[in-house]
């Protein structure tokens, strides 16, 4: 697909269905919430690790959700890369493949946890993701592309869970 010289504002259904990567980069149509995009994606991460990991508990292990999170991270590089070229804007808020991967791995480390436990990681999390202080913001704006997508991410829920580790000690 060719880079689009127009970059597209509000990603419509049409849009994340037209390739394999913007349905993955777009968190399965998360990231079309006309409000707060990355926080819909965090939601999805959150609900779709409790409900796969109480649904198929025999599948869903911390060891597969290891395996699943290093090749999402993997395959969300590729997808964020396509989606933000075709967009022709590198990180559009509609992409939140990268809060998904991120999340998912908070939700590794804590869990099993009470409720509130998660709300607070989802809360730390989302914190990090949103306000980008040093060196989030460093890598957010030294990075670009695909990597660049995922990374400050992982770096995100990397600080989520030293505040989560602090807390704990």
């Amino acid at each position: 697909m060719e880079s689009n010289p127009h970059p597209i504002l509000k990603p419509s259904a049409a849009f994340m269905l037209a390739h394999p990567a913007h349905f993955l980069s777009q968190g399965f149509g998360s990231g079309l919430s006309p409000i707060m995009p990355g926080t819909a994606g965090t939601l999805f991460a959150w609900l779709s690790f409790a409900v796969l990991s109480v649904r198929w508990p025999h599948i869903f292990t911390p060891m597969n959700w290891g395996i699943i999170i290093v090749l999402g991270y993997f395959l969300g590089v590729w997808a964020c890369e396509v989606t933000g070229k075709n967009l022709g804007v590198a990180d559009h808020g509609s992409m939140v493949w990268d809060e998904i991967i991120a999340f998912w791995l908070v939700l590794l480390f804590i869990t099993p946890a009470p409720f509130i436990t998660q709300l607070w990681a989802f809360i730390a999390f989302r914190f990090f993701d949103m306000v980008k202080p040093p060196p989030i913001g460093y890598f957010d704006r030294q990075f670009k592309g695909g990597f660049g997508v995922m990374f400050d991410d992982i770096v995100a829920a990397f600080f989520a869970l030293l505040v989560f580790a602090l807390w704990r000690a």
